[in-house]
């Protein structure tokens, strides 16, 4: 009678460290499905409007592709045509800023939330498929 409460008290203690193990595997895969998971990714072609460097704490690069050609389907309403982006690679970064002006084609990830240290778009380019002259 003696071993019985004592292997059920060991499995009762044995429970805590289990349940810890767990809550911080689901708060790992939680915090990566918001801010790492690639919800889309694709291409957006267009101008490049301009492309700075800013930030409070975190300076990231971020830029504004406008793109032409977006009409609304219905009358009377308006359609943006502007594609906000944030950059973290620094050679992406150095091709951006020699591109002021010039038709790009653009690659992207989106993510479904931002991280201060990856930029204010939920858009990250990733890529500079090409570059061609703008149009005048």
């Amino acid at each position: 009678m003696e071993n019985y409460s004592t292997t059920k008290t060991k499995s009762k203690s044995n429970i805590g460290p289990i349940i810890f193990v767990v809550i911080i595997l689901l708060l790992a895969g939680f915090f990566y499905y918001r801010y790492y998971f690639v919800f889309g990714e694709g291409v957006k072609a267009g101008q490049l409007n301009y492309f700075v460097k800013k930030g409070y704490v975190f300076k990231t690069n971020e830029g504004r592709l406008i793109q032409s050609g977006i009409r609304s389907q219905t009358g009377g309403t308006v359609a943006s045509n502007e594609f906000m982006f944030s950059v973290q690679d620094q050679k992406v970064t150095d091709r951006l800023n020699k591109s002021a002006g010039l038709s790009l084609e653009l690659h992207y990830k989106e993510y479904l939330h931002t991280l201060p240290w990856r930029g204010v778009s939920k858009f990250v380019v990733d890529s500079v498929i090409t570059t061609t002259p703008g149009q005048p």
